[in-house]
């Protein structure tokens, strides 16, 4: 036999049926037959690892869990869309579209949106080779092991026989999980006693973030994908022409899209969907309504968030009246004070509802709610409940009017509201409801920079109460440490290494880790370089800190408020007791002292914050932004808008090859 031909031809087997499986939902073979196949193919490929390729249907699953996400620059924006409520701003919209083109009248594409996690793929030869959430529209995470899982996305496309082929392109869409799956999850979930997700697009994204792509194999998860956003071989005139590419390239793309040449029909076919929609086994909460021609799409562009081509219609949301019982307060993971209403249990788009978030106090004092009140509550997004508004005609003069707690109601820390910010924040290090958070941030790459102090990790030094806060780590046992899941005495050993070795670090890294709000690494840095010990910013004046060249009132006043709180300065004290560097070193001058550098598009050599540190090493300083303060604008490969300001501004442009010359010189 030959092996290598057998292991082709049991892979385009697989393929065929999977795309017939998952993709067209209509199978022609046994899930026993089915599992031969694959069994077959594992076995050939385990006596000939010679052959095993990353795109083989037996490599979905592989390899171990992560510490974190990459981040990954977009070939194209993925931007936000618009959304609209009503017909009448639909019929605006299409007004604003024929203004546009001149008086032409635009063809429609319309879909369903799906309510899931916006996700990009990259094919290269027709083999999937990345894949990224849609993060802040510019860069997102690197995903691809967990995409990888997801068995609706082929990892090589069909394309063999295409004379259009999408052998390389990006295409977007949305990860989502079923109903049915999602109520399989939560069951699974409560029988272990652990946290249930609030709805389905809550748990895709919490499935789509885990580290171990094992974990993620297990959750069902789904994809339809909606936009082809880049094509090297190009050719395609219209958004339903690119759609049909994809679903001949194997691509999974939801069935229930139509074409219209007028927005009176779209309106209609939006309407249709209103109760049509719960007989789906997925969330949906709207229509998305394209122009269909890509050379108009070209031509109407978009603002910096939205294209002008496109708009979400959001279906209207469902109200019922309950009363609210209590308010309590919700302490999030990074301080931040939520206030909820307890209410009297009531239906609500299929599901009971018993709690429902106020946002934060200026939203209840301007909506004038009160504990005793009868309130209209919806579920915003079709997922999330949300108090609307008191029934004024229903108080008896019972009603109780709320006050936001001045201490924290899990740690008794004090509570503080920023000026011209509506969320008010506990400032405790030692906060139960942030510690997983704060440990998590202190051991990160650009504060203590501790190795191996990962998720798995903390929730067990926290939920074991080994670790109460984060001076704690400093006092760990080589014993307790070897003690916990997935730890051995040298990884133990190892993890104590790392964390000693933490308290020679800079002093900026310190204050970066304690997670001061508004203090990030710029203006971590800042403070190292205008105070020589914690002490001496823990007894500065708000005055003295304001004055320096970078830092403002707001951020000068939540360091004061940080350093006030006694709980922090007790943790503090503890850092110091055990070790940790609590003092500024003087930096020696480098060669590229006071000069400034941007970096712009994808670098080879190095990650982005590699080179930013070895910048800072040598005396130098980076910023995000080009302007005539910069010195040297480091272009990589696809350099963005950056480059183009830079040449404008005349400001000195060298590729990743010179720069890397002038450090080495330096």
């Amino acid at each position: 036999m030959d092996v290598k031909k057998r292991i082709s031809e049991l892979r385009e087997e697989i393929r065929y049926h999977d795309r017939k499986y998952y993709v067209e939902n209509n199978p022609v073979i046994s899930d026993y037959e089915y599992d031969q196949l694959m069994e077959e193919l594992k076995k050939l490929e385990s006596e000939h690892p010679e052959y095993v390729t990353p795109d083989s249907p037996t490599q979905r699953v592989s390899g171990q869990p992560v510490e974190g996400f990459s981040s990954v620059k977009h070939k194209i924006p993925m931007l936000s869309l618009d959304n609209t409520y009503s017909s009448k701003e639909l019929l605006d919209f299409d007004k604003r579209m024929k203004k546009f083109l001149g008086g032409e009248k635009p063809d429609y594409a319309v879909e369903l949106k799906i309510d899931g996690v916006g996700v990009a793929l990259i094919y290269e030869n027709g083999v999937l080779v990345r894949g990224a959430t849609r993060g802040d529209g510019s860069t997102g995470d690197d995903i691809t092991s967990n995409i990888r899982t997801i068995k609706s996305i082929p990892l090589k496309l069909d394309i063999a026989n295409e004379t259009k082929p999408l052998a390389n392109c990006e295409v977007r869409g949305e990860v989502y999980m079923t109903r049915k799956g999602f109520e399989a999850l939560n069951k699974e979930k409560a029988k272990k006693g652990e946290p249930l997700f609030a709805n389905p697009r809550n748990a895709a994204a919490g499935s789509l973030r885990q580290l171990d792509p094992k974990v993620v194999s297990k959750r069902n998860l789904d994809v339809f994908l909606y936009t082809l956003s880049y094509t090297k071989e190009g050719g395609y005139k219209t958004h339903m022409e690119c759609l049909e590419a994809m679903k001949k390239a194997g691509l999974k793309v939801n069935p229930n899209i139509n074409k219209f040449s007028n927005i009176e029909d779209v309106i209609k076919y939006c309407d249709s969907w209103e109760n049509k929609k719960e007989t789906l086994d997925y969330e949906t909460d709207g229509m998305v309504i394209k122009v269909e021609s890509l050379e108009q799409q070209k031509r109407l562009g978009s603002t910096i968030k939205n294209p002008r081509w496109a708009v979400a219609y959001k279906f209207p949301p469902k109200q019922v009246t309950t009363k609210i019982t209590d308010i309590v307060i919700q302490v999030g993971r990074t301080g931040a004070l939520t206030p909820v209403a307890v209410l009297e249990p009531v239906e609500l788009s299929g599901s009971t509802i018993s709690r429902a978030t106020l946002h934060n106090e200026d939203e209840i004092k301007r909506k004038d709610i009160r504990v005793g009140d009868t309130v209209f509550i919806e579920k915003a997004g079709e997922v999330i409940p949300e108090v609307i508004k008191p029934v004024k005609e229903k108080r008896t003069g019972k009603e109780k009017i709320f006050i936001m707690p001045k201490k924290c109601p899990v740690c008794n820390s004090d509570v503080v509201r920023p000026e011209d910010e509506a969320v008010s924040r506990c400032i405790g290090l030692s906060c139960p409801a942030q510690l997983k958070n704060s440990l998590h941030h202190f051991a990160s790459r650009h504060a203590m920079n501790i190795d191996g102090l990962g998720p798995a990790i903390i929730d067990q030094l926290v939920d074991k109460k080994i670790v109460r806060d984060i001076s704690d780590l400093y006092i760990l046992k080589i014993d307790v440490l070897a003690n916990l899941e997935r730890m051995g005495e040298k990884s133990a050993q190892n993890l104590l290494d790392e964390i000693n070795e933490s308290k020679k670090n800079e002093f900026s890294r310190l204050l970066f880790g304690l997670g001061i709000r508004y203090v990030g690494r710029h203006i971590a840095k800042l403070l190292s370089e205008n105070f020589s010990s914690i002490d001496e910013i823990m007894h500065a004046e708000k005055e003295k800190i304001e004055k320096i060249e970078g830092i403002g009132g707001i951020v000068a006043e939540s360091i004061i408020l940080f350093f006030r709180d006694e709980k922090n300065r007790e943790i503090i004290e503890k850092l110091g007791k055990n070790g940790v560097s609590m003092e500024s070193k003087v930096e020696k001058k480098g060669l590229l002292s006071g000069k400034r550098f941007v970096f712009t598009g994808i670098l080879e050599k190095y990650s982005r914050a590699e080179a930013e540190g070895i910048v800072e090493s040598l005396g130098g300083s980076f910023t995000s932004s080009v302007s005539e303060n910069v010195d040297f604008v480091v272009a990589g490969k696809d350099p963005g808008s950056k480059y183009e300001k830079a040449k404008k501004l005349g400001i000195a442009i060298i590729s990743e090859e010179e720069f890397d010359k002038l450090v080495h010189e330096s």
